[in-house]
């Protein structure tokens, strides 16, 4: 596997059957949302996903369209464009190099501001992921799984936070900023606390962000406004991702069925109080992200939702 290839490892249940991407390109078409390839948005267009309250900056993150993307790497990239969305952030280049997949980006006005690489490419060639982020134009790399067997334990915990701390030392000697995505399974109880508690703690925040995936603070039942209110400017990029009414909660596996992400605004989420509380915390990006089955027809209402909520 190239360095180039950051898979996102942390979900097992991603197969299910994709309509063809004619089908998709109609449905844009016959919405209005396919831009010209290359057209950027106009000093009279606002900029999709930004309201009266929320602000933004809102992009997309792209593992939204991965079975597009095994696909046909070009027209998808074009879906995106046809949302409006300006701002991306990455989870593989699907064979292409870095520098390609940089000039598909540039030739339809997409800009690349993170990218999510594998745990290991972070141990054992981060010198790799510095010469890939910087190809691509990034200015975050991050990891969104540790590897784990069973319950995530204080040991590998540990060896992670020493991973981390020297993978973000690293980076930013070439100008990169590292961050974690969290994604549920850290919040084991260790003691009077969790291990989520220890990798905050132990991590040096000079050199470790962290990336709130708003679905997987919920899952494992935490509190993302108390956990925005506490750490402030550790976080520093959101996953805006809402799950299906009814979804049990309290969970510690990092896993669920990809059909439980929903149209933003339309689930459990009190995306108001989160919203005003990102805010406060001073997030600087904002990502949705939509991993179900039917994420091409939901992305454009999540990003109408965002334009107009109130908070």
């Amino acid at each position: 596997m190239s360095p180039c290839d950051f898979p996102l490892v942390g979900r097992t249940c991603y197969r299910y059957e994709m309509k063809s991407l004619q089908v998709l390109f109609t449905l844009l078409g016959l919405f209005g949302l396919v831009y010209p390839t290359g057209m950027g948005i106009g000093p009279d267009k606002h900029q999709p996903g930004a309201g009266a309250d929320f602000k933004g900056p809102v992009g997309l993150q792209l593992y939204s369209l991965r079975e597009q993307f095994s696909k046909d790497v070009p027209r998808t990239l074009d879906i995106v464009r046809g949302f409006g969305i300006q701002y991306v952030e990455l989870a593989g280049t699907y064979g292409l190099s870095a520098e390609t997949f940089k000039q598909e980006l540039d030739s339809r006005g997409l800009k690349a501001v993170s990218g999510h690489f594998a745990y290991e490419q972070f141990r054992d060639h981060v010198e790799d992921v510095a010469r890939d982020a910087q190809s691509l134009g990034l200015q975050y790399a991050g990891c969104a799984w540790i590897p784990h067997d069973g319950p995530f334990d204080e040991k590998t915990c540990r060896e992670a936070i020493a991973v981390f701390n020297n993978a973000g030392a690293a980076l930013a000697k070439h100008g990169l900023k590292f961050f974690y995505h969290v994604h549920g399974y850290e919040f084991q109880p260790i003691g009077n606390s969790t291990l989520f508690e220890l990798l905050m703690t132990e991590t040096r925040p000079e050199f470790v962000h962290y990336q709130m995936d708003v679905f997987w603070i919920v899952h494992p039942g935490q509190d993302p406004v108390k956990l925005l209110d506490k750490y402030g400017k550790r976080w520093e990029l959101m996953h805006v991702k809402d799950m299906k009414k009814g979804t049990p909660t309290g969970q510690l596996t990092g896993n669920t069925a990809v059909t439980n992400d929903v149209i933003v605004g339309t689930g459990m989420m009190d995306w108001p109080a989160i919203l005003k509380a990102a805010r406060r915390a001073g997030i600087k990006w904002y990502f949705i992200e939509d991993e179900s089955p039917t994420s091409v027809e939901q992305i454009p209402q999540s990003l109408r939702y965002l334009e107009q909520v109130k908070f």
